[in-house]
């Protein structure tokens, strides 16, 4: 779809760490090949061994508002705290170093933050940069929300957000407490100060995925063990398992958190898929146990 670009200046932030081999195709699909070009970019670099300060000195020389942040690397949170106050504009947008926008992506941001003007955060789909085989497929699916149509949602990842400047002074800083989970504790806060998320199906970014089947059961096992803490730190927030077991209702709810609520979960997320097997639900019900393990020992590790 064509459309006018709108009065709307965008700042892109990215935090990169020991990726010098992914960031300069996330660079390229920014500065090349959108159809709007942003107005900014920031990349916070935490340096390591593969580092990419020589790739983004290069880009520099192209895209002249390419503000480059080095520091010392703690976590993504810390690295977002640096980048969000070098952002000038009123749309600030995050993506990642291992991440691919598609060429609208910009544009899309802008037409839909202008339709909803309450939308504190706007987003949409994550897809396998290769998308070719059963587990980047797989991938796709239980990793990252995915939605046919405009709709409220209660969280969106960081690799494909964009936020209103307004929401973000509002809001404040990531949580560097946390290790994983700071997009979906960011996104809590920003419904918290009244302002709406809305997930959108045409904003579309690639993101290079786990590449074996036990990196990604790790990475939903590391899900559930930030979740808890989540939990522990909303008292009110949306909740899959009782906080404690004081009724026959939460006997319940707690089964059904191990049992029902995953699997039913798995059944919702294979119909994304073209063919129908049973041993697709079978998967992504294992992926969902993996979260429900990780919610477990993280709760031992507090009691």
């Amino acid at each position: 779809m064509n459309r006018q670009p709108l009065n709307i200046k965008t700042s892109i932030l990215i935090c990169t760490y020991n990726r010098g081999d992914l960031i300069n195709g996330t660079l390229k699909a920014l500065i090349v090949d959108q159809s709007v070009k942003p107005d900014q970019i920031v990349v916070v670099n935490g340096g390591g061994e593969n580092n990419c300060l020589d790739i983004l000195i290069k880009w520099r020389k192209v895209f002249k508002e390419l503000i480059i942040v080095d520091t010392i690397n703690k976590n993504l949170s810390h690295s977002r705290n640096i980048g969000l106050v070098k952002c000038v504009h009123s749309l600030i947008l995050l993506t990642d170093d291992d991440a691919r926008p598609y060429p609208n992506w910009v544009e899309n941001i802008i037409f839909y933050h202008q339709k909803y003007p309450n939308a504190g955060n706007i987003g949409g789909g994550v897809f396998d940069n290769n998308s070719v085989t059963f587990l980047s497929k797989v991938a796709d699916i239980v990793t990252f929300p995915r939605y046919k149509e405009e709709k409220r949602v209660k969280t969106i990842p960081g690799v494909n957000s964009s936020f209103k400047r307004a929401a973000i002074l509002e809001v404040g800083e990531y949580d560097t407490l946390l290790f994983r989970g700071e997009d979906v504790d960011y996104n809590w806060r920003v419904l918290k100060k009244g302002w709406d998320i809305i997930y959108v199906p045409s904003i579309k970014v690639k993101h290079v995925h786990r590449t074996s089947w036990m990196k990604l059961f790790y990475q939903h096992y590391m899900y559930g063990r930030a979740y808890y803490i989540l939990r522990r730190k909303w008292k009110t927030m949306y909740s899959i398992y009782p906080i404690k077991i004081e009724s026959y209702r939460d006997i319940i709810k707690y089964i059904a958190s191990w049992t029902y609520t995953p699997f039913m979960d798995a059944v919702l997320k294979s119909k994304f898929f073209e063919i129908k097997n049973p041993l697709i639900i079978l998967i992504i019900y294992f992926v969902n146990l993996c979260n429900r393990i990780g919610i477990f020992v993280q709760k031992n590790l507090y009691e």
